[in-house]
């Protein structure tokens, strides 16, 4: 409910700025966590102002601490310092401005660095963020490469020089950003979504050299690391050195040893290349003379196959076949006809040995009465007969 029944109540600013100052006051002091920016020490000041801002977003504080009160503690501090504060809200009437007083500083250690970092790296790991199967293929040959990196950094020209002696004719689109500081997560998010939404663009390196776990901070930032899993262009993290595992390692498609390593693995190695399609001309090469080789013996056999089924090769293989039979029945029937004329001829001598004629040729005669009827004895004296002999016949007369 408003204070007062109408305009007419209205309190003047000062008012309250002054309620607003007794009411903060009773406001506890507490303790908050953030980064270090815009830190102003003067020399002979007595109070050191500065920004601490929120880890993940852009939200920020006013601070002021008086140099007296935190003593050492407000030695060494600069931009992008990790530190816990022990905050008291206060009010500033005359410029009615909030303002944080700092009533203890400390920085914070390395060993609740990475105790936070190991258990921010296990809830992205059971999200899934880690998984192998998120990952993204890096494709062999980018046509173009983005490139974040910080402005004029050795890490820069690590990967140009190594990647050009490599492939001579790959294509960068670059954006050199802060790589270390509070404006480190901002700076690579927003080149990141800009490469992103290039076509062109078919992979991106985020490069940095060497650095303190607090240098590599930025790159085991959450809401980075998050942007990273979400993006469609693959992601190359090439960040510290080979010791070196911020969390943007793990989201990311293939880390990196270095920034050289990055360079190495994102194109191929063009006389390695050349090296590898001669090598595959020389086995085409082979194997294409041997598919010939074998093809050729195949024609040559059914060539040989064709002649054998042609009409005139049937016609004379034919004519030979029928030469050759001809020859061989006139030889059989040869043969033959000797062997039935040497049988003929022992047959002949046989029936001439045998026959009549042969017997009345040796002297002896045939005599048959005058009836024709063979005489085997002495006829009666007187008896008409027909005698027989070799040469002829005769007639004869039986004497007594």
């Amino acid at each position: 409910m408003p204070i007062g029944d109408n305009a007419a109540d209205a309190l003047p600013v000062r008012e309250v700025l002054n309620r607003l100052k007794e009411y903060i006051k009773r406001l506890p002091a507490i303790w908050v966590e953030g980064q270090l920016a815009e830190v102003k020490d003067r020399p002979g000041s007595s109070v050191i102002f500065a920004t601490l801002r929120d880890l993940e977003t852009d939200g920020s504080l006013s601070t002021s601490s008086v140099r007296a009160a935190l003593k050492d503690d407000v030695q060494h501090l600069k931009d992008g310092d990790r530190v816990l504060m022990l905050l008291q809200p206060e009010i500033w009437p005359r410029r009615g401005e909030l303002q944080m007083r700092v009533l203890a500083i400390k920085p914070v250690g390395i060993g609740e660095l990475l105790v936070k970092l190991e258990a921010l790296k296990q809830k992205l790991l059971a999200e899934g963020l880690f998984a192998p199967e998120a990952k993204q293929p890096i494709p062999f040959l980018p046509i173009k490469i983005g490139l974040v990196c910080g402005r004029t950094s050795a890490a820069l020209t690590d990967v140009l020089v190594n990647a050009r002696n490599r492939w001579p004719t790959v294509e960068f689109e670059i954006r050199e950003v802060a790589v270390q500081g509070v404006d480190a997560v901002k700076e690579v998010s927003a080149a990141l979504i800009e490469l992103e939404q290039d076509s062109k663009v078919d992979v991106i390196i985020v490069a940095r050299g060497g650095g303190s776990l607090e240098d590599l901070l930025p790159f085991s930032d959450e809401s980075l690391v998050r942007l990273v899993a979400s993006l469609k262009t693959p992601i190359i993290s090439a960040i510290g050195h080979e010791q070196d595992f911020p969390l943007l390692d793990f989201v990311a498609d293939l880390r990196a040893s270095t920034p050289t390593d990055a360079a190495r693995r994102v194109v191929p190695d063009l006389e390695d290349e050349m090296d590898f399609i001669d090598d595959l001309v020389s086995q085409l090469n082979h194997q294409f003379n041997s598919i010939l080789r074998d093809q050729r013996s195949v024609l040559i056999e059914l060539q040989s196959n064709l002649i054998q089924l042609h009409p005139k090769t049937q016609t004379l293989m034919n004519r030979n076949l029928i030469r050759d039979f001809r020859y061989q029945m006139r030889t059989h029937v040869r043969a033959d006809l000797s062997l039935a004329r040497t049988e003929l001829s022992s047959a002949a001598g046989a029936i001439r040995a045998l026959s009549p004629q042969g017997t009345l040729e040796r002297g002896y005669a045939v005599v048959r009465a005058a009836s024709g009827s063979l005489i085997t004895k002495p006829p009666v004296a007187g008896s008409k007969l027909k005698i027989k002999v070799a040469e002829g016949e005769f007639n004869a007369t039986s004497g007594e």
